[in-house]
């Protein structure tokens, strides 16, 4: 009977995510912000809590994250990254100084310390790239001058990741300096190791996991990823990290295909991971934290938008392109939550979850709904230009 009961809830949770996703579909918005609700619906405080899934949901989650940062790596190769780094650091270091210090500065003014305002200062600082390359899609905007200046700095971001998340996960474990610096270091290697093998490797990386047999390409593609994220994270690399740097091994026809047998499973385990993260933050706690949330995005998009407008302005694009280039930065999502779940595992400032999800949920509809607005508006700016 438990078993029957377990699978009576997964269906049920699977088939209301596909639901929700067709609503987001439907009105063309992004669904991440669907399938928070839906945990907090039915998670501890929530209108019908899930009782017997729990343990499958909690392994979906980090199944999801492996996913969703291993088809990222996909999107570039080795060579783009340190181009990227070479051409793009000053970009990039604004856009982390500026979206990153409302954050920082928030937590250290609500009293939760630094640890807790590390944290709080990567949720405000990366854009969702997920949300980010469906609304440059969507609108158009895959040719435009800003794309690779938007692109640029989403890379930066994900390298920054790959260094921020062995740092806070440091942190958030309490280890001491020395400690610290040793973890720090061996992150810095394995990060290493990784980058020199997808650069002077990578096809031997490739020959190992081709296949002509979708089914063989699609085991040992699967298989290497979650074995290289479960060793990353014994190394205190984080998951995420390792998996982005496999996704980042693979390149050509070979990680477009990967890429395609790989979406199924990442979009069904990215929604249980957002669900996941739901369910265990209490929706009674959302309320006290809704003013700074909605601060904290006023602050995230009045950053972002200048972000866009000064590295775009930087390339001698105009301003319709400014525009653009700082509505496409303004979604938040999948990094977001995985920097809240690892500060919420940890028991650092019970109100950063709610306060995370929160400002979560404002930001992945703003943000779309904005660049919608701003392609309006700068049509408007090309017209009277002209």
């Amino acid at each position: 009977m438990h078993e029957a009961s377990v699978l009576v809830e997964l269906g049920a949770v699977i088939l209301g995510l596909g639901l929700l996703a067709a609503v987001s579909w439907r009105w063309s918005i992004s669904p991440i912000p669907l399938y928070l609700l839906a945990g907090l619906a039915f998670g501890h405080g929530g209108i019908l809590p899930l009782t017997t899934s729990e343990e499958f949901t909690a392994t979906g989650a980090e199944i999801g994250v492996i996913l969703l940062l291993f088809t990222l790596g996909l999107e570039y190769t080795a060579p783009e990254l340190v181009g990227t780094l070479r051409t793009n650091w000053l970009g990039g270091l604004v856009d982390l100084v500026l979206n990153a210090a409302p954050g920082v500065i928030a937590a250290l003014l609500l009293g939760w310390g630094p640890v807790a305002a590390v944290a709080l200062g990567g949720i405000t600082y990366v854009t969702s790239s997920g949300i980010t390359a469906k609304v440059v899609s969507d609108l158009g905007w895959l040719g435009n001058r800003e794309t690779p200046i938007v692109l640029s700095l989403l890379v930066f971001e994900d390298l920054t990741m790959a260094v921020y998340l062995p740092i806070l996960t440091a942190l958030l474990a309490g280890a001491s300096l020395l400690l610290g610096a040793v973890t720090l270091g061996i992150a810095a290697a394995t990060i290493t190791v990784i980058l020199i093998v997808a650069l002077r490797f990578g096809h031997l990386v490739e020959r190992f996991v081709a296949s002509p047999s979708e089914e063989v390409l699609l085991l040992k593609v699967l298989g290497l990823t979650v074995l290289v994220a479960g060793i990353a994270q014994k190394l205190q690399v984080s998951a995420a990290v390792g998996a982005f740097l496999v996704g980042i091994a693979l390149s050509g026809p070979l990680a477009h295909t990967a890429r395609q047998l790989l979406l199924p499973l990442r979009d069904l385990f990215a929604a249980v991971f957002f669900v996941f993260f739901g369910l265990h933050t209490n929706p009674q706690a959302l309320p006290p934290v809704a003013g700074a949330a909605l601060l904290l995005a006023l602050a995230g998009v009045l950053t972002k938008m200048a972000t866009g407008w000064w590295a775009a302005r930087r390339a001698g694009i105009g301003r319709p392109g400014r525009l653009r280039a700082g509505a496409a930065l303004l979604p938040r999502g999948e990094f977001n939550i995985v920097i809240a779940g690892l500060a919420v595992a940890a028991g650092t400032a019970p109100q950063l979850g709610p306060l995370a999800a929160a400002y979560v949920l404002i930001l992945a509809v703003a943000g779309p709904v904005a660049a919608r607005l701003v392609a309006i508006l700068a049509v408007r700016v090309q017209r009277q230009s002209a």
